[in-house]
């Protein structure tokens, strides 16, 4: 475990049922609430950084190179921890390469505020 009160949950709760996503609360107090779209669309794994490397979409398939196919949008089906530092999900497009680091679920937190510094430190 990391000694960075911001990469250390309190509670991690995957909704898997409700398909609602990933609720997870840092020792450092914030809150932070992931979809399963957005989760899948920020895989970590290689080939999907380097597909959103390239500007590509992870999740966006296409007939001929350039029409995109409507998909829906994906889910998981499954979730495993991977020792006490990370959660892989198999997900309804049958993903199942990513392992998202807690390190790297701070990293990418939705939350206005997350955004908003991340957007900073990009300018």
């Amino acid at each position: 475990m990391s000694d960075d009160p911001r990469t250390e949950p309190t509670s991690v709760k995957v909704l898997l049922t409700s398909g609602e996503g990933v609720a997870i609360e840092w020792r450092d107090g914030h809150r932070s609430r992931y979809s399963f779209p957005y989760l899948r669309e920020e895989c970590p794994c290689a080939t999907c950084r380097e597909r959103r490397a390239r500007g590509q979409s992870v999740t966006q398939s296409r007939i001929r190179g350039d029409l995109p196919v409507y998909q829906e949008p994906a889910r998981a089906v499954q979730a495993e921890p991977v020792g006490h530092y990370a959660v892989r999900f198999d997900f309804s497009d049958g993903h199942t390469t990513g392992i998202y680091s807690f390190e790297y679920f701070r990293e990418i937190c939705p939350c206005e505020d997350c955004r908003a510094a991340r957007k900073g430190e990009h300018e």
